[in-house]
């Protein structure tokens, strides 16, 4: 197996970043291990249950499955780089906490990340859809209500402007 290094350039949470990784690292690895944001968990390192995601140029992608090398230039965002401004939690984060829609708290990075990216294309879902958009993320701790209830609570607060 080869040791060669490769250097990636390329934006995290806003800033820009450079790692050398080898061919076979994978993005969720390189964000953990080489730039300390271990907010982006693993779980199964199949993409199916999507602890992983994070934003690539806005969209949910499953960390586990991308190799860093692939990264180039591309924009990550991550669940420590999700907030509003002045440093507040995004509308997504605090609809979680106001919604008790966590409980273990493994998938809520992902659940947030995937949430957020929705309601930048669905400002004004109906809870079907939702259901639809976080079907990829499995929770196995809170049966999903509150997960929802707090989406819907997110785009309705985005709505009144909070």
């Amino acid at each position: 197996m080869s040791s060669k290094r490769h250097e990636v350039n390329f934006h995290v949470n806003g800033r820009p970043v450079s790692v050398a990784v080898s061919a076979r690292t994978s993005l969720a690895d390189a964000l953990r291990n080489e730039l300390d944001l271990t907010g982006t968990h693993i779980g199964c390192e199949h993409g199916v249950c999507g602890a992983c995601t994070v934003l690539l140029d806005g969209q949910p992608v499953r960390s586990c499955l991308m190799f860093a090398v692939q990264l180039e230039g591309a924009a990550v965002t991550t669940i420590e780089g999700l907030k509003a401004a002045e440093g507040k939690l995004h509308p997504v984060q605090d609809a979680f906490r106001e919604c008790h829609a966590l409980q273990c708290g493994f998938c809520t990075p992902g659940m947030v990340l995937t949430v957020a990216a929705f309601l930048e294309r669905n400002a004004a879902p109906t809870e079907a859809e939702v259901r639809e958009a976080i079907a990829g993320n499995l929770c196995m701790c809170t049966g999903y209500q509150n997960i929802v209830r707090a989406a819907l609570r997110a785009a309705d607060d985005r709505k009144a402007g909070k």
